[in-house]
């Protein structure tokens, strides 16, 4: 059986956030442009053997950048906003980082005689919003009537030929025409009806162009990747798929349709008729689809399966895995591909750096590097043919996957010196809004390094890398928490440093606290259970800490929870589902426990989902009787 493999992005940050050190190393006007892009190459090299060293039939060019993938299409289409002003002097780097970065004026300040940042005068930078339901956050692409596109190929088509110059096949990455549109921003002076979907008639011509010039280099597979085919899209822009891609069909390269994120659903057979050498789909956030789309796409045509979780670090359990993948396998007759879900920019780059962690805990993950190999695992057990390494790796697997438990506690708090410094920031920050006038006063958290992490440092359940950084944007990158196990509370988390501040002040103080939702969607989460059931365990232990506020005497108390819209799915008619699960879990955070249940005893800190459910259907149908009471 014939199984080939590939991936649809890689961090590109680098293992030690070569990347990130550079960009700001640049910014900071020390590393010339020559040596930024230098750093670029070298990166792209190593990446490019990590694919090739797991086995995988082609290595991704395309998906690398130096600040932001969709900032690369905007150059490569001829399409920045005429309100930058670029002049022909101007490098193109100098011109991407203004779109990424904005241009200030300085001005001399009149006091001391220093170069200040200027407002009114400087150019803003492109709105920066997050990619569809993840916490990367993309250039949004400025569209108008007066938008013109023209090709400007050259980089992806240079790193084309440092790939097959390595001796790699290649396989370019790009976004997809429709979806490029769909991600941009209508920029009219006036309300003029204008429809950025208009665009796509003159924006074809230079993707067919691109194409044909990547054919001309010897490259036989090009994916575009169309995410919006998830979403509920108007029904313009699902016609302008047909038309768009038999035109693109045209150019005579293999072209793969890659989707991902979300279910296809009614757009499930549009997708499978298009004119398209092949097709990627998700299949962890859409396996029930799977067998769908095996049966509505042609049989000569490949099926790219998106098999090992892109979004999260939990190893994935290959013999599951297996069982989804042989039977589209024989339905196929040799036209499967295997990969990530999506792009890997999404998780940390390698496990490797990673020393300090628990052993069995680091057992049951899978950075970038790791889901190479599991790929490659896969391909092997697929066909029939795997070796040693591929027979152990399965073995680890099935130990890793059946050997999962709760095993990690945190330490204590810090050094008496530490504390009487945090101490100290406290009544700082007390005096100065006292001194502003201010009625309800915070004690201005500097004990803590992050809404998120603080909190998972003193939870059960939690773990933290030293390595584990993806990219948020730019060279801004972040260290999500991994939830591993059960989340229970030890101890109280912010009790003390709360009852200090307000021993200081006649004035109300507040108690801040950091919600479940949130603490959710900003950490890697376990997915040996419901997102849901991780919810409840989160919000159960935010509510031991607003009882211990409460009885502490802290009478108002402040739960943030910013990324509650964050978590809303891609589809619409799935967000009943998700709303109903986290606003419950936020509502158990926050509400009185005498409001909720009137025995103190109910049973709610189980370590179970389904024990946490039935407590949670005893206390919810307890709270209905006491608000009809």
């Amino acid at each position: 059986m014939t199984v080939h493999t590939h991936i649809l992005g890689f961090p590109r940050i680098g293992a030690a956030r070569e990347l990130t050190l550079a960009l700001e190393s640049h910014w900071r006007g020390e590393l010339s442009e020559a040596a930024l892009e230098a750093t670029g190459q070298q990166l792209r090299a190593r990446h490019w053997a990590l694919q090739r060293d797991a086995g995988l039939d082609y290595v991704t060019v395309g998906d690398f950048a130096l600040y932001d993938q969709v900032a690369n299409h905007i150059q490569l289409l001829g399409c920045e906003p005429a309100r930058f002003n670029f002049t022909p002097e101007q490098s193109p780097l100098a011109r991407y980082f203004t779109m990424a970065r904005g241009e200030a004026t300085y001005a001399e300040h009149a006091d001391c005689g220093h170069a200040h940042h200027g407002n009114a005068a400087g150019t803003a930078a492109l709105e920066m919003t997050k990619w569809f339901d993840t916490n990367y956050h993309y250039l949004v692409p400025e569209l108008s009537p007066q938008t013109r596109f023209s090709l400007a190929g050259e980089r992806l088509l240079a790193e084309v030929a440092e790939a097959q110059a390595l001796g790699h096949q290649v396989k370019a990455a790009l976004i997809g025409p429709l979806t490029f549109l769909w991600l941009g921003k209508e920029k009219t002076p006036d309300e003029s009806g204008f429809d950025r979907l208009a665009l796509l008639e003159q924006l074809l011509p230079v993707y067919g162009a691109l194409l044909d010039r990547l054919k001309q280099q010897g490259v036989a597979w090009v994916q575009l990747d169309e995410p919006i085919l998830g979403l509920d899209l108007p029904g313009a822009w699902r016609s302008a798929f047909e038309s768009a891609y038999w035109q693109l069909n045209q150019v005579g390269i293999n072209i793969l349709l890659a989707t991902y994120f979300s279910p296809l659903e009614e757009n499930l057979s549009l997708t499978c008729r298009l004119p398209v050498a092949g097709l990627h789909v998700d299949g962890i956030r859409a396996p029930h689809e799977l067998i769908s789309v095996t049966d509505w796409l042609p049989a000569h045509k490949v099926l790219s399966v998106g098999i090992v979780d892109g979004r999260n670090i939990c190893r994935t359990d290959l013999d599951a895995a297996l069982a989804v993948l042989q039977p589209l396998a024989a339905k196929r007759n040799g036209h499967l591909w295997l990969a990530p879900s999506c792009s890997l920019l999404h998780v940390p780059f390698s496990l490797a750096a990673e020393t300090e962690l628990d052993g069995d805990i680091q057992s049951w993950l899978a950075f970038a590097t790791e889901k190479l190999s599991e790929i490659a695992v896969l391909k092997g057990a697929l066909a029939g043919r795997p070796d040693d390494a591929a027979l152990a790796a399965l073995a680890t697997s099935r130990l890793a996957i059946t050997g999962r438990r709760a095993s990690h506690k945190r330490g204590e708090l810090g050094s008496a010196e530490y504390e009487a410094q945090m101490r100290a920031e406290i009544a700082h920050a007390v005096g100065r809004q006292e001194a502003l006038g201010l009625d309800v006063l915070v004690h201005g958290e500097a004990e803590r390094n992050d809404m998120v992490d603080y909190f998972g440092e003193q939870l059960d359940g939690f773990i933290f890398t030293r390595h584990g950084w993806v990219q948020s944007y730019g060279s801004r990158c972040v260290k999500p928490p991994v939830i591993y196990g059960d989340v229970q509370r030890p101890a109280a988390m912010t009790v003390a440093w709360t009852v200090h501040a307000q021993s200081l002040t006649n004035k109300p103080m507040k108690g801040m606290l950091t919600g479940p939702v949130t603490i959710l969607q900003w950490s890697f989460v376990r997915d040996d259970q419901p997102r849901a059931a991780t919810a409840l365990q989160l919000a159960l232990a935010i509510r031991d800490e607003v009882q211990d506020l409460e009885t502490a005497g802290i009478g108002i108390i402040q739960i943030d929870e910013p990324a509650m819209r964050e978590g809303l799915p891609l589809r619409r008619g799935q967000w009943d589902a998700y709303l109903d699960w986290a606003t419950r879990a936020f509502r158990i955070a926050v509400i009185p426990p005498a409001q909720l249940w009137v025995n103190p005893d109910c049973g709610l800190k189980t370590r179970g989902w389904a024990e946490t459910e039935a407590a949670l259907k005893n206390m919810v149908a307890a709270a209905r009787q006491m608000r009809a009471a």
